[in-house]
């Protein structure tokens, strides 16, 4: 099982990526992305449910950042707008077997599934 993430890059303020994680061996039932800027802890940015059901965002992120999935590709995106230079890090995504509540799909604890990270830098 591998989740691979993509996408990450050099933008400036404003503008827009697109990271992807395309798992690899199966498919879970959750699917998240987290960040971490150097120095920080690990922070939740949004989650998804495989069924497309439910989502969960992070509040920074609310009315920026869309997560989707696509289950043809068994692929998760993340589409990020009007990116701001808080929004640099590495970025990583996660996945589980099991279905979350919704309040609980930015615990990081919950998923066994982790990504290689993407860096996304925000420059001013």
């Amino acid at each position: 099982v591998q989740l691979q993430a993509s996408g990450g890059g050099l933008v400036q303020a404003g503008g827009s990526l697109r990271l992807s994680c395309a798992a690899s061996g199966r498919t879970f039932s959750t699917y998240a992305w987290f960040r971490q800027a150097p120095g920080k802890e690990r922070e939740f940015v949004a989650a998804i449910r495989w069924s497309g059901s439910s989502t969960n965002y992070a509040d920074s992120v609310k009315g920026r950042f869309t997560i989707s999935r696509d289950k043809a590709k068994n692929t998760v995106y993340l589409q990020m707008n009007s990116l701001k230079p808080e929004d640099t890090a590495g970025y990583y995504c996660a996945a589980d077997s099991r279905t979350w509540i919704t309040s609980a799909m930015g615990r990081d604890d919950l998923y066994d599934y982790w990504g290689q990270g993407t860096q996304v830098t925000v420059s001013s």
